[in-house]
């Protein structure tokens, strides 16, 4: 008898926490796409739940949260997490991040599970140093008899945690992010009405997209802007995002004199409206695993300049979809900013259009829940496991 036959088709996602980010929009991607395809989906946040909760449930998805504090270990979250295991009674449980994915693997020894799937979406999970590396390849490699595969949002990534001994080269797996790519496309009706909206006229306008924190460097990005505005005054920087160093960055945008050429637009929830508004697409990120919003300019049909981190060299084409520069340089940063905007519009566009062409091919959402479908069902076969899969190992 197989082991997936009598084995319902229920999910249950786990992640650190459920705030707007790359990451977590990607697990909220995968939850309604199984749901969609018939799939008994629920989701667990270990932090409290603070984004998506209401379209989730709308739609027959029940998130938990576990209310744990950040920097907090509280082994009452793994009871209750143990609890959900056997009430929901998943087939696979599919954590996301590593606190998620930590905790996702000792509940199993509570409550026993059919299939169990750790995702890491940043090269480098918990700070930036070398040091904090080695711990969290460490705590992976304790804790890997408990998982079942381990899943990397890119090459790169994957490559750093089996040389690092995280994971066993046998359970590990690149499985990149996707894209809907119906709703991240060029609209020139969306163009018209949100560059009038944000009074842009015929300015040219940069995008930035992510959180206001370290790990996207917009200090750097300021910088850079401000060689960028030197010689194209009128140049436009929207950047979209929250977080802790809010007050920080508006500080060094008045320093610069940027007042007038950058505008920290806050949270936004029109994230596919705002890439058709802008010209190109700009990441500064210290560090990265596989940025969606890369792959969501890419997709809107926005060039992109970014820093040669993580999995972004394995979208960004030099010359062909924008350029990489090397994190932490300003001047670099702004080079190959004024490099591309000095190329006639048709250039860009045909940028733009390439960077499309590539994600509609190798990252439609689509294309990844019919591979992360196989996944799940290798693993509940006889001798499940990844070799099936169309993932790519080192």
């Amino acid at each position: 008898m197989h082991r997936s036959e009598g084995i319902p088709k229920r999910v249950l996602y786990v992640i650190t926490g459920l705030n707007w980010g790359g990451a977590e929009a990607q697990v909220v991607a995968l939850a309604q796409g199984f749901k969609r395809r018939g799939w008994e989906v629920g989701l667990v946040s270990l932090l409290e739940a603070v984004a998506y909760v209401d379209t989730l449930e709308r739609e027959g998805i029940p998130v938990h949260s576990l209310r744990m504090r950040r920097g907090v270990p509280d082994p009452r979250g793994l009871v209750a997490l143990a609890r959900i295991y056997g009430t929901f009674k998943p087939a696979v449980v599919h954590s996301h991040m590593i606190h998620a994915n930590l905790l996702a693997r000792v509940a199993r020894l509570l409550a026993p599970v059919p299939a169990l799937i750790s995702t890491a979406h940043s090269t480098i999970e918990v700070g930036r140093s070398f040091r904090t590396e080695r711990s969290t390849h460490l705590a992976y490699r304790l804790t890997d008899f408990l998982a079942d595969l381990t899943t990397i949002v890119s090459q790169e990534g994957l490559r750093r945690f089996v040389e690092g001994k995280a994971v066993r080269p046998d359970k590990a797996l690149y499985v990149p992010n996707g894209v809907d790519v119906s709703i991240y496309r060029p609209s020139k009706e969306a163009r018209d009405r949100l560059r009038a909206e944000l009074g842009l006229e015929e300015t040219f306008a940069w995008l930035a997209v992510g959180r206001l924190e370290e790990a996207k460097d917009y200090p750097t990005l300021l910088r850079a802007f401000a060689g960028v505005v030197k010689v194209k005054l009128e140049a436009r920087l929207l950047i979209a995002g929250e977080g802790s160093l809010r007050g920080e960055l508006e500080k060094l945008i008045g320093d610069l004199f940027l007042q007038g050429n950058v505008r920290l637009l806050g949270l936004r929830k029109d994230i596919p409206a705002l890439m058709n508004a802008a010209d190109a697409f700009v990441m500064s990120s210290a560090w990265e695993g596989m940025p969606m919003v890369v792959l969501e300019a890419q997709a809107s049909g926005l060039p992109v300049v970014a820093t040669h981190v993580g999995g972004i060299s394995e979208v960004v084409v030099p010359g062909k979809t924008g350029y990489l520069v090397p994190p932490r340089d300003p001047d670099a940063l702004a080079d190959a900013m004024k490099k591309l905007m000095a190329l006639p519009p048709e250039e860009r566009i045909k940028m733009g259009l390439e960077g499309r062409e590539q994600v509609v091919a190798r990252y439609s959402l689509e294309a990844i829940l019919d591979l992360w479908e196989e996944i799940y069902e290798s693993l509940l076969r006889p001798r499940g496991g990844p070799a099936s899969g169309k993932g790519t190992r080192i």
